[in-house]
Parts: C-alpha cells; sequence; structure tokens
C-alpha cells in the first residue's frame, strides 16, 4: 500500500515537471541586418524602361544569390542597392552595352517576403509588412501543428539564428520581434 502510494506521489511529480510553464525572462533584441529602403533577395521588383523605342515593364524577383535578370542586358547583381541606386545600374548598364543611348528606368519594390517551416500549418512565404511580427508570422502561417515547439521558435536574420519564446511574445507584445524582409521562421518539433 506505501509502494503504490509512492509509485503514485512520483508519478505526480513526474507529470508536474511537464506541465507547461509560464514563460519568463527576455526575447532576443534582434538587430536590424539593413536599411529598409536596400532590396533584398526575395523581393519582387518592377522595372520600368521608357524613352527608348521599345518601352517595357519587366516584374522581375531578386533570386537567391541576388540577382535579377532583365531584357538585353541579362543577370545584374540588385541585392544590397537601393532602388535609386538600381535604377542608375541598370541606366548605366544599357548605355554602356549600346543598347541604348538614352533611356529612362524606373524601380519599385512590390512584395518582400518572410518564409514560416517547420511545425505550422501551411508552411511557405508570408507577405512582409512593416508591423509584421514573429507572433504574426505564425499566425498567418496558419498557426502552430499539435507539435509544435512554441517557446524555442528560431528567426534567421543575415545568416545569424535568434532563438524566441512564442508563448512570451503572446503574452507582452513588447516580447514580439518585428521581422524585416527575407527573415525565416523555424519552428521545431517539441519532444512532447
Amino acid at each position: 500500500m506505501h509502494l503504490a502510494r509512492a509509485a503514485a506521489i512520483a508519478l505526480l511529480g513526474l507529470l508536474a515537471g511537464c506541465a507547461s510553464v509560464e514563460p519568463s525572462g527576455k526575447n532576443p533584441v534582434i538587430p536590424s541586418a539593413a536599411s529598409a529602403s536596400q532590396v533584398r533577395p526575395g523581393d519582387s521588383l518592377t522595372v520600368a524602361i521608357f524613352g527608348v523605342p521599345d518601352p517595357s515593364t519587366n516584374s522581375v524577383q531578386i533570386d537567391d544569390q541576388g540577382y535579377i535578370s532583365l531584357p538585353y542586358i541579362g543577370a545584374l547583381k540588385a541585392s544590397g542597392e537601393t532602388t535609386a541606386g538600381l535604377t542608375q545600374r541598370i541606366r548605366e548598364t544599357y548605355v554602356a552595352k549600346k543598347i541604348y543611348t538614352v533611356v529612362d528606368v524606373s524601380v519599385s519594390v512590390t512584395e518582400r517576403y518572410v518564409y514560416v517551416g517547420g511545425e505550422v500549418q501551411k508552411p511557405g512565404r508570408i507577405v512582409w509588412t512593416p508591423d509584421l511580427t514573429a507572433a504574426k508570422a505564425i499566425e498567418a502561417a496558419g498557426g502552430f501543428s499539435l507539435y509544435a515547439k512554441k517557446d524555442k521558435v528560431s528567426v534567421v536574420r543575415s545568416q545569424l539564428l535568434y532563438d524566441v519564446d512564442i508563448k512570451l511574445a503572446q503574452k507582452d507584445p513588447s516580447q514580439d520581434p518585428r521581422l524585416e524582409p527575407g527573415d525565416s521562421i523555424q519552428v521545431s518539433r517539441s519532444a512532447f
């Protein structure tokens, strides 16, 4: 009888150790990667070429290596540039390659993304907005799956990893880090 009671108390103690713990502490401050005016891999751009015999509007996306491809000039490094700087480089490239002698170029960012993967309902890319936070991005991805580890979500920015407690972020919005275009969130699987 005493053995059964001791086993029950031990089991209750073990189960109490598995109970959810209220989040405490602080989430890391994630430093900004670059100026918001700089274009990054994954950004969708509209490049308008006019003032020439064959004006065109091209929808392009910056690839993982940071390049875009345009008619007659091919691949051109774009990431890290501002839209004004990229506009100037495109104009100079068309003139330097003697494709046009005078050309007007306009570059604008149409969409930017963050990526959410792992234990969420709908992994994939999420359209970035200036008020997008880690918790909001997970909600936009359909929320956590049943087995998600909510207290250690990885945010990757500029090839650096930051662990964020989303339970804490949901209780205290000041602990919910804002995301930047190109950020990646990975939700790992919980052991339980």
